[in-house]
């Protein structure tokens, strides 16, 4: 499996859900268990890389300004929500993460719904397991780092964080309702 079928994967089964994260997991599970084994495995090292790879400070502060509070395990949902957002949306963060407010589009981003998809990061095990009965094999990828990539970023000081990101911060005040939009 290559870049591109991973990315088509996700996109695939993230529209026939309508975004909604948990049927997004399920459709990615069924999606995957009508594959083999191999590129269950092949897909797992795709999703895993792109996870070690928004494991930086950056990210994790646009996580931050989004979620209102973003721990250790909230942080690693908002990891496996944007890369099931598709490529665009995760390269486009990756490169400039305040970007991430225009890159959610018209829908914007609703913090009791959106940032948290734990299960679409556990699909590729799900679905091995399904397949085989068995655990998914060691990916062969280099352990995460004990911290993030990058300059470390003190998320109490509000005046920073909205000086850091501020497209994030303006859309990250609450509308009626709960959404946060601009």
């Amino acid at each position: 499996m290559d870049e591109t079928d991973f990315w088509e994967i996700i996109d695939s089964t993230r529209e026939s859900a309508g975004g909604d994260p948990e049927a997004h997991a399920d459709l990615l599970v069924d999606r995957l268990a009508e594959l083999d084994p191999e590129a269950v495995t092949d897909f797992a090292r795709h999703f895993e890389s792109r996870f070690g790879r928004a494991y930086r400070w950056d990210v994790w502060g646009a996580a931050w300004v989004l979620l209102g509070d973003a721990g250790d395990a909230a942080f690693e949902n908002f990891r496996c929500w944007l890369i099931s957002r598709g490529r665009q949306v995760f390269e486009g963060t990756l490169h400039e993460p305040d970007a991430l407010a225009e890159l959610l589009g018209p829908e914007g981003f609703d913090r009791h719904t959106d940032g948290d998809a734990e299960d679409v990061g556990f699909a590729a095990y799900d679905a091995y397991d399904r397949l085989t009965g068995t655990e998914l094999p060691d990916l062969g990828l280099p352990e995460q780092p004990r911290d993030p990539e990058g300059v470390p970023v003190d998320f109490a000081d509000t005046e920073a964080m909205a000086a850091a990101y501020p497209r994030l911060w303006a859309l990250a005040r609450p509308a009626p309702g709960g959404r946060v939009d601009a």
